[in-house]
């Protein structure tokens, strides 16, 4: 990708009175093609009981199955800064959304674990990608000083991939079998690619502009020696310690310990990612307008670390309630870590550095998450399992913290 374009185009769009209106387009194209990603990674949660069932195996081996979805994802984070910067956010997109759809096709043809855990880590790559490319590319479309708004409409692409699965998974295997589930995502993500593969394109530049000399090629070694993008990788990495243990694993107590049907279980675990359609945008709206990314990424951990006494002693409308408030803070985190992180690498040339820098951190925390929690459930029960989620939001309230941005 030339450097020296995305520099510019950066530069013109920081003294741009508004936004292109090409931009929102843009935002469409890597919103859809973003949604195909956490879509295929959420087949699993509602359909936990099924799969543990038809697979024979425990609740941890099933909770591989959303671990070894991130292992791919964290192995190429790092790499995935350097790919868009040699291939162009484009290509790399469109591996991604490639990715996705023979991962998914090739899990729904699967009848074996092993062949499915194998399937998992072919769609890792897709969301290992796709999770870089879009937050650089609305970078390089959106003024910093507006990237909140954008950054926070994006950020509901997890939340919005989680809730389609979360209401259809049940019905599509309870109609037609679990492999439907998995047919389903790769058509979604056949779509998003050509979606993607028509829209994409680089923003405007000046010619006057191409004209000037090239500014210095940025040092990706003192780029990646910044201590604020890996505090803030940090950051996330306890974030999702936190939150993605309850998306994983709560229809499944739901259903065993509450004795909900897989459906009601599914669509009740699915409230908090419907509130985030709506909070994660708000978190960014407010974030450009009291110029603070720290007070929008950090009170929300405090906040949290109160609400896992909860989880799994609330029943009735309590659970409801609880899923209200989680939705409500849930959808400031990742808006604040996705807008701050090309603010803290300062360059918009190492945009794409730092968000790979930050998805280190997400893949890893989704990573241990499942593996984790599984383990202190089996080991401990619930309630105990959801207490040991508070040190962690505890220690994202202190990274955060430490985090240098406005």
């Amino acid at each position: 990708m030339n450097q020296t374009r995305i520099g510019q185009a950066d530069d013109r769009q920081g003294t741009a009175v508004s936004i292109s209106s090409y931009a929102w387009i843009i935002l469409f194209a890597v919103f859809i093609a973003s949604v195909a990603a956490p879509l295929n990674q959420n087949k699993v949660p509602p359909l936990m009981p099924v799969l543990m069932q038809t697979l024979d195996i425990t609740l941890s081996q099933a909770g591989l199955l959303m671990s070894v979805f991130s292992i791919t994802g964290f192995v190429l984070a790092l790499p995935t800064g350097f790919i868009i910067q040699r291939f162009g956010p484009k290509i790399t997109g469109i591996i991604a959304l490639v990715s996705l759809v023979i991962g998914a096709g090739l899990g729904a043809l699967s009848g074996s674990m092993g062949l499915l855990l194998a399937s998992r880590v072919i769609e890792g790559v897709g969301m290992g990608l796709i999770a870089v490319v879009a937050p650089a590319v609305i970078a390089l479309w959106f003024p910093r000083e507006k990237q909140g708004t954008p950054m926070g409409i994006w950020a509901t692409w997890v939340p919005m991939g989680s809730i389609l699965m979360l209401q259809l998974a049940p019905r599509l295997s309870a109609s037609f079998g679990w492999p439907s589930v998995w047919w389903f995502g790769a058509v979604f993500a056949l779509v998003a690619l050509l979606l993607f593969a028509f829209l994409l394109r680089m923003p405007p530049v000046d010619p006057g502009l191409l004209a000037e000399a090239a500014p210095p090629a940025p040092s990706f070694g003192k780029a990646l020696a910044n201590r604020d993008i890996w505090l803030l990788a940090f950051t996330f990495f306890c974030f999702n310690l936190v939150f993605f243990p309850l998306a994983t694993y709560y229809p499944t107590f739901l259903s065993e310990v509450r004795g909900y049907s897989l459906t009601e279980a599914a669509s009740i675990a699915s409230i908090s990612t419907a509130v985030v359609l709506i909070s994660a945008p708000f978190a960014g709206w407010l974030s450009d307008r009291i110029g603070s990314r720290k007070l929008v990424l950090t009170i929300p951990f405090i906040l949290v670390a109160g609400l896992m006494f909860l989880p799994f002693r609330v029943v009735g409308w309590q659970i409801i309630a609880f899923f209200v408030v989680l939705g409500l803070i849930a959808g400031a985190v990742p808006t604040a870590t996705f807008a701050a992180a090309p603010e803290v690498m300062q360059s918009p040339q190492l945009a794409g550095l730092g968000l790979a820098v930050i998805m280190l951190g997400q893949n890893l925390g989704m990573f241990v998450a499942p593996m984790m929690f599984g383990a202190l459930v089996e080991s401990s029960g619930w309630v105990t399992a959801g207490l040991w989620l508070i040190p962690f939001a505890l220690l994202g309230f202190v990274a955060g913290r430490l985090v240098k941005m406005r």
